[in-house]
């Protein structure tokens, strides 16, 4: 809530300086050209924020999460990209009244003799595109490296169009202090995202050096990746998060993808557990040994920080099970207050099941499992099956993690049983 409130002041703000600057309104003409200038002063003030929550500021992940900041960041791209056309077109509206000319001729007129205006011009039609394929239907029928590569020119295409707003904006032509703080506010942005981008990484990578040590199958499509380094705890990555990660490996090196770790970091090792679903999880289990690692991380909220009650449920499912096992291991408590629920198709599915009986027995917690029957039928998790199994639910801080529609369908069992919105614990990584 307070970053959303800061924002919003923030919006406020952009919207004094046309106030400001705006002695009345009289006439279609004005009051066109007028609603442009203000969609143009918000679409360029979110376009900021767009890039702010691409910059992976490690504050902003482990507080709100990373996946609500990708939903933040999807939600912004969106209402950037209305206000940003909305403002083409009223401006473009707006000056053909006056003009009395065409909108053809007056588009024409505002791009080739207006300063900066063709560079601006590329830029709004790249983000666009980006926008286009950064739509769900459009999105999911594209590779996850094709879109990660395109979506990087968002960078390029907010380059493009911030001068012609210093250079033809009104709020800024002869305002010296607007100009000051619209420098200041995107200066900030491209630093953090030059610094957590590039400069953390490389460090983090130069530093540590980090190489594959084995490949372990688990279960069926499931293999675990050991990866040695130097002073690897020094990372300061904790149970429940997560690195993105890039294997030197032909036709993996091009690929970036979040994994949680699997096991409570260790001075020269690191373990991340993985389900074969798409081409690069599948390549995992290929990798060889002393296959060259970049990260990027530490990321993620659901963490033994979020914990705010001495009784804990985890429910995991799928390759969910990887933070989860990592916090079963390490959440402090004692053992009658731990409780994981593990869901699978099959016995078989159960990744690190023998990890997790023998984690069970030393801590004394309590470790169950819903897997389907022979016939296919789907245990399903209900509010009743919950309170059953625990009485005083209500009590209880969940750590859950597992496909969509699993993590859906418990979080309302979970709503319904009586748990708090706020001590339910979840992250995605679904885009």
């Amino acid at each position: 809530m307070p970053l959303i409130l800061l924002s919003l002041a923030g919006a406020a703000a952009v919207l004094s300086l046309w106030w400001h600057n705006t002695p009345n309104v009289e006439g279609t003409a004005e009051w066109l050209t007028h609603a442009g200038r203000l969609s143009g002063l918000l679409g360029g003030y979110v376009l900021a924020l767009v890039v702010l929550q691409m910059a992976r500021v490690p504050a902003l992940e482990r507080r709100v999460g990373s996946d609500r900041v990708a939903r933040w960041h999807a939600m912004s791209g969106r209402y950037a990209l209305c206000l940003i056309v909305a403002h083409v077109g009223l401006i473009i509206a707006g000056y053909a009244e006056q003009a009395g000319t065409g909108l053809v001729d007056q588009s024409v007129t505002v791009v080739m003799d207006y300063p900066d205006m063709i560079k601006a011009t590329v830029g709004t039609a790249m983000l666009v595109v980006i926008g286009l394929i950064s739509a769900g239907a459009a999105r999911r029928r594209m590779p996850y490296e094709v879109w990660y590569y395109l979506h990087l020119f968002t960078y390029l295409a907010v380059f493009l169009t911030f001068w012609h707003q210093l250079a033809t904006g009104a709020e800024f032509v002869g305002n010296k202090t607007a100009e000051t703080a619209w420098y200041a506010l995107y200066g900030t942005v491209t630093a953090l995202v030059v610094w957590y981008r590039l400069l953390v990484p490389l460090r983090l990578n130069l530093r540590h050096r980090m190489r594959v040590a084995a490949v372990v199958p688990e279960a069926p499509g499931v293999v675990s990746v050991l990866i040695k380094g130097r002073r690897l705890h020094r990372i300061g990555a904790q149970a429940g998060q997560f690195f993105r990660w890039r294997f030197l490996a032909p036709g993996m090196r091009w690929g970036s993808h979040p994994y949680s770790l699997s096991a409570p970091p260790r001075p020269e090792l690191l373990r991340i557990t993985v389900k074969a679903v798409g081409g690069h999880s599948t390549g995992l289990a290929s990798l060889k040994p002393g296959t060259r690692v970049w990260a990027e991380g530490p990321y993620g909220a659901m963490t033994a920080a979020r914990r705010s009650r001495g009784k804990v449920l985890m429910i995991a499912g799928g390759a969910g099970i990887t933070p989860i096992r990592a916090l079963f291991e390490t959440l402090p408590g004692k053992g009658g207050d731990l409780t994981l629920l593990y869901r699978a198709r099959s016995v078989e599915d159960l990744a690190l099941w023998d990890e997790l009986k023998q984690i069970a027995t030393e801590r004394g917690a309590r470790l169950l499992y819903a897997v389907n029957g022979p016939d296919g039928a789907r245990p399903e998790i209900t509010p009743e099956r919950l309170s059953h199994l625990l009485p005083d639910i209500e009590e209880h801080d969940v750590y859950l993690c597992g496909p969509p529609g699993l993590a859906e369908h418990a979080y309302g069992a979970l709503r319904e049983a009586g748990v708090p919105d706020r001590r339910i614990h979840h992250e995605s990584f679904e885009l």
